[in-house]
């Protein structure tokens, strides 16, 4: 039985289609209330005729999950084509009919938020009506779809993603409603701040950004102070995979600083799509990559070529699950591997091995040998890819 929720067309989109990519040379992307408003409008106008033509209405937008529907180009990352295929939500498919009228009910809500200039996070909508709505991640998705058919970033939507990430070292900023941030102090980290697109008068003399991808590695480097032991720097986690604000704080710094990136990572292929899309973006999100990728982050580490160079027992190694497996060809198969000879070299070591390690590895050779020895020597002799 054909799924009535995914009818799938080939369409150019043209010009009226492409996202609204006004941070294409690095800027914020902001859409003014009154295009957002008419956008809304538009689409409730469509679903009107279509109900006085008797027609059943239906919701087109592109479809998101499709890699056929994904280019790639250096400078960017992964970004969604201008032609690709398309998703109807019908209204008179018993299994599409009612993510149509969840998405209409969000719309209304953006529309009045939008109108009384307040915000809400995607947790607050869902809250507001649970039975409804059923998961957060049907919400989720929804207001992905909604941001991908308006051709409008969530931000300008007037809602807010929470936050996991926190952010350490050498940077001050000033938020949105005046509150001046310091993440100098010590061994306590900030949070990522909301409304990234909102903080200004950024100030840092960080020599460079270091990404880590585990919120236990941040806190321990935190604890030995290396955001000021080897040279200033700015410390960002995600705690695993990055949420919206994490990535857009890290291309906004970028932005501002254009200081040399650095990523920390588990020598696992999780660790390696986590890189990726701080670097490259995500199938999903791919129709706002121009404000959330950031091409010229370098991978430092845990790179497997450093497993055997440090001499790390294979004790301390935990062997590949099919998961492992699975996900590592996934990756090998993606359109950037191509242009970066030595990634694919390191995954052919990874693949080879079918050993995985964490970072936590680099304690079997001494209690500090992360913070004293393997990120001091990766930056002064430049051991990154």
């Amino acid at each position: 039985m054909e799924d009535c929720s995914v009818c799938s067309t080939e369409e150019p989109s043209g010009n009226k289609d492409s996202f609204r990519e006004t941070s294409l040379s690095g800027h914020d992307s902001h859409v003014p209330s009154s295009e957002v408003l008419e956008a809304i409008e538009n689409v409730i106008q469509d679903v009107l005729k279509s109900l006085a033509q008797k027609k059943a209405p239906v919701l087109t937008l592109a479809n998101r999950s499709d890699w056929r529907n994904i280019g790639f180009k250096d400078s960017v990352g992964l970004q969604m084509i201008p032609r690709c295929t398309r998703k109807e939500i019908r209204s008179d498919c018993p299994r599409s009919a009612p993510k149509f009228a969840l998405m209409l009910k969000i719309l209304s809500m953006i529309y009045k938020m939008v109108q009384s200039n307040t915000y809400a996070t995607k947790r607050d909508i869902y809250y507001s009506d649970t039975l409804l709505f059923g998961s957060q991640s049907v919400v989720d998705n929804i207001i992905n779809d909604i941001s991908c058919m308006l051709k409008i970033p969530r931000r300008s939507l007037h809602i807010l993603s929470t936050t996991r990430g926190f952010v350490a070292g050498n940077l001050s900023y000033t938020e949105e409603d005046g509150t001046k941030v310091n993440c100098t102090c010590g061994a306590t980290a900030v949070t990522v701040p909301s409304n990234v697109q909102g903080i200004k008068n950024l100030i840092s003399h960080a020599k460079f950004m270091l990404i880590v991808e585990k919120d236990a590695t941040f806190q321990r480097l935190l604890d030995d102070d290396f955001c000021n032991k080897l040279s200033p720097c700015i410390m960002i986690t995600g705690r695993g995979i990055p949420d919206l604000n994490t990535r857009l704080l890290v291309r906004k710094l970028w932005d501002t600083f254009k200081i040399p990136i650095f990523t920390l990572m588990d020598a696992d292929p999780h660790g390696v799509e986590i890189m990726c899309i701080y670097k490259y973006g995500s199938v999903s999100m791919s129709f706002e990559a121009h404000h959330l990728t950031v091409p010229s982050i370098k991978w430092l580490g845990l790179l497997p070529s450093d497993l055997e160079r440090l001499h790390i027992r294979k004790d301390v190694l935990i062997p590949f699950t099919k998961q492992d497996q699975n996900k590592l060809a996934s990756i090998q198969k993606r359109p950037y591997i191509a242009c970066q000879p030595m990634w694919k070299k390191e995954l052919e070591i990874m693949a080879a091995s079918k050993l995985k390690a964490e970072i936590q590895v680099l304690t079997s050779l001494s209690s500090n040998y992360l913070s004293r020895v393997y990120l001091p020597n990766k930056l002064r002799f430049g051991g990154w890819l």
